[in-house]
């Protein structure tokens, strides 16, 4: 081969590397190290549950470990902007959930991030019902008779949440607008509003399923109404509270993977197929559903049109509730 030849025969080598090192070779290749997966919350909640039931899974599926890391506070904007500020390599992801991403962009009134847009959606994993709960021994075991409650007790009713702004709260708000009763907010930090509530010192509490559920099957608690669109896996004869008259009342807890603003295509593309594999196994979705999650699964873009049809929806309650965070 003459010197001609041989200056082309290398530069179609170089230019084969180069395709050969490209988005497909860089999604082959990835993850080549540990992957971290943060939690804007603490260990034991719902968002943890999940986080680490899809995660162990994907360090066997995918070969490298996929490593939780709970870093909770300000109600999931601390561990949220710490995802944020990661490096868009796929190195740093996070699962979050409905208030960081789209409540606290209203609640918060100076955030320094705006999650929408500074997040990139993967795939959402989950719905999470809120559930309608009473105490036991409350003589209203069902919406109508809460609601007539309501009405006759002088100074209103009052019910439990898990802190201003949160779908606890907000969820609550929407039910006392919906029924036109007066109801009393009485926020608590995390799982201590089920305490007072247990007691029978409040009248109600939309809560997330998986929060509730042991109380439930113990029948300290009893469950009126879902919030979901549908009825939930979980409590399939429990009615939504559109089926007992309230139309277009949707107010659940979600739940999916984010990365940094910027990480590459097809390490999202990746993510997205793995995940949506794991949450159709049969062990998976088992798993999932006795904890009280419905699996969702779906493209990014998908989840990407979810998210700001829930932010919009949100921001109208925030805003009506007047519900403000520092």
């Amino acid at each position: 081969m003459n010197r001609y030849g041989k200056c082309l025969a290398a530069v179609f080598t170089l230019f084969c590397g180069l395709l050969s090192t490209g988005p497909s070779a860089a999604s082959d290749a990835y993850p080549a190290q540990p992957v971290s997966v943060i939690v804007a919350f603490t260990a034991g909640g719902t968002t943890d549950l999940l986080t680490r039931m899809v995660s162990t899974r994907l360090s066997e599926k995918l070969g490298k470990t996929f490593v939780v890391e709970n870093k909770p506070g300000a109600g999931g904007n601390i561990g949220t902007e710490f995802v944020v500020k990661a490096k868009p390599d796929g190195y740093t992801l996070m699962v979050n959930s409905v208030g960081p991403i789209a409540v606290n962009l209203t609640l918060y009134k100076n955030l320094p991030f705006n999650p929408i847009t500074d997040l990139d959606p993967v795939v959402q994993i989950a719905d999470v019902p809120n559930v309608l709960v009473v105490p036991a021994g409350a003589n209203t075991p069902n919406l109508k008779e809460l609601i007539a409650k309501g009405k006759a007790k002088k100074g209103g009713l009052s019910y439990s949440s898990t802190g201003i702004g949160t779908s606890s709260h907000l969820a609550s708000f929407m039910f006392a607008q919906a029924a036109d009763i007066t109801a009393v907010h009485i926020p608590y930090k995390g799982a201590d509003a089920l305490n007072d509530l247990l007691a029978g010192r409040n009248d109600f509490m939309f809560a997330t399923i998986p929060s509730v559920m042991p109380h439930i099957q113990s029948g300290k608690l009893l469950p009126i109404a879902v919030s979901s669109a549908k009825r939930s896996r979980s409590l399939p004869d429990i009615p939504t509270m559109i089926e007992l008259g309230h139309p277009g009342f949707e107010a659940g807890s979600w739940f999916g993977f984010f990365a940094p603003h910027g990480t590459p295509r097809p390490v999202i593309d990746k993510l997205n197929r793995a995940v949506n594999d794991i949450i159709k196994e049969p062990s998976i979705d088992k798993q999932m559903v006795f904890a009280g999650a419905d699996p969702v699964g779906g493209p990014p873009e998908q989840f990407k049109s979810f998210i700001d049809k829930e932010y919009k929806k949100w921001q109208k309650v925030v805003k009506e509730s007047g519900a403000t965070a520092q």
